[in-house]
């Protein structure tokens, strides 16, 4: 399936997301790869896996830059050529890349009652404002990942610990946006961002 769905989130930043629908052979067709990424996904035991990296040099081919323009940090950040910023995530059958002028975060990830099991990991203040008896908790958990997941990638720092040091404020479903903050090393930082639910999966996304 072409683009699932494209959000102008600004006059600087667009989110894309794929649908991955394609055979690892249709997807890598028509791609030209660099020899490190052929390498890579060459490598990769899952198919799944495999069909979610070559997914998100599609989006790529959608905001206009091929696989040649995208390059890693020492700690696993992407970077295009051109300067502008990136951030990107597949989930099972759903990528998603964003662009944009200033620094980015995106995660993607489906909605999992295992979640629940893993919530003391990565949630703290938030306990006091979920219930673990609403029919929406794992929902709520998942936008609550989401969102510290983009904050985590956009600032690709080791030692950051979403429990610690990511907070994310109240918030409603049905709004699809909150705040989230950042408190590390004696800085805090706040983050508008932005969520949204389809086909039982989950995409948040920092708002530059």
């Amino acid at each position: 399936m072409p683009l699932y769905k494209s959000i102008s989130v600004n006059s600087q930043t667009t989110v894309k997301i794929w649908k991955i629908e394609e055979s690892y052979h249709d997807l890598m067709k028509p791609l030209d790869l660099k020899p490190n990424s052929l390498e890579r996904v060459l490598g990769m035991k899952s198919e799944l896996h495999q069909r979610g990296f070559l997914s998100v040099r599609h989006l790529l081919r959608e905001f206009g830059y091929t696989d040649q323009d995208l390059y890693y940090d020492e700690n696993g950040k992407p970077h295009l050529k051109d300067g502008k910023h990136i951030s990107i995530t597949h989930s099972f059958t759903f990528s998603g890349v964003i662009i944009s002028d200033k620094e980015v975060g995106i995660d993607i990830e489906k909605q999992r009652d295992k979640i629940s099991i893993i919530a003391h990991k990565f949630v703290d203040y938030e306990f006091d404002y979920l219930n673990k008896n609403s029919e929406d908790y794992i929902r709520r958990l998942t936008v609550i990942w989401c969102v510290k997941e983009s904050l985590y990638k956009l600032f690709a720092t080791p030692g950051m610990v979403f429990k610690d040091h990511f907070l994310v404020i109240p918030f409603m479903l049905k709004d699809g946006e909150t705040v989230a903050w950042i408190d590390y090393e004696d800085k805090k930082y706040r983050y508008n961002t932005a969520f949204l639910e389809f086909e039982g999966f989950t995409c948040a996304y920092v708002v530059p």
